[in-house]
């Protein structure tokens, strides 16, 4: 049996949406991220990151490895179960990676932060106004991507699509809108018209409540384990050092 480990956030809902498209049968664990729950040491033994999702897929022959990190996961889904999602090799294998990297290394990230620093943007003016300005661009560039080809990695649905969707769905959340980028409105459109997609909507909604939930009995510090602001940061006398030997060492 294949279980998936998450909560109602971006990088989960493309592992779920990947699952939906397989037809696999699977279980779900939800994690309480508010609770703290994911710096347990039993799901550290999952992820030492400690971050949702996390698959294991015990149907396979031999021990089951935890995985863990949506894009490793979605790459081992493809190649396992799906091959109609990534091509198992040439250019179209490369396109399909290259735009999975993308929204791994910049789209997820980017806008990432750019939910983070809006939430309160004087307190880190800088931060927030350069996050807010590099989004709206990444939106951009899908959109002008979007212009040339149905999908991401051109004309057929792939795991870049399934990984790139969760996080467009901010679009006017991060104050885009339909109008400033049509083509990516029309692919997203077309997107959530899947019936896979529209599966994983439901669920998503399901663990939303509980994320809900889970949040209300938040305390502040519970709220500061989540945004990973308890564990200890250099001291000042540490970061002035590291500050003035990358002045020294840097090009």
């Amino acid at each position: 049996m294949i279980t998936l480990y998450g909560m109602s956030s971006p990088n989960v809902r493309k592992v779920v949406i990947a699952l939906e498209e397989t037809g696999l049968a699977y279980s779900r664990e939800h994690v309480n991220v508010f609770g703290g729950e994911h710096f347990e040491p039993g799901f550290r033994a999952l992820n030492p990151f400690a971050k949702v999702p996390v698959l294991v897929d015990g149907s396979q022959p031999g021990e089951a490895a935890p995985i863990f990190e949506s894009g490793a996961i979605l790459i081992y889904l493809a190649e396992t179960y799906a091959p109609e999602l990534l091509p198992a090799s040439g250019p179209a294998r490369w396109e399909v990676m290259k735009w999975l990297m993308a929204q791994v290394a910049n789209v997820g990230p980017i806008f990432g932060q750019h939910s983070h620093f809006r939430r309160e943007p004087g307190k880190a003016p800088y931060a927030a106004e350069r996050f807010r300005r590099t989004a709206a661009e990444i939106y951009r560039i899908l959109d002008r991507r979007l212009a040339e080809a149905p999908y991401l990695a051109g004309d057929a649905y792939s795991i870049a699509d399934i990984a790139t969707y969760p996080w467009a769905r901010y679009l006017r959340r991060h104050g885009m809108t339909e109008d400033a980028c049509p083509h990516l409105a029309d692919w997203m459109a077309r997107l959530a018209s899947r019936p896979a997609v529209a599966r994983a909507a439901t669920i998503m909604s399901d663990w939303g409540r509980l994320d809900t939930r889970d949040m209300v009995k938040a305390g502040p510090d519970d709220m500061q384990r989540y945004f990973w602001m308890h564990f200890p940061g250099p001291t000042e006398e540490e970061a002035a050092t590291t500050l003035k030997d990358a002045r020294v060492t840097e090009p």
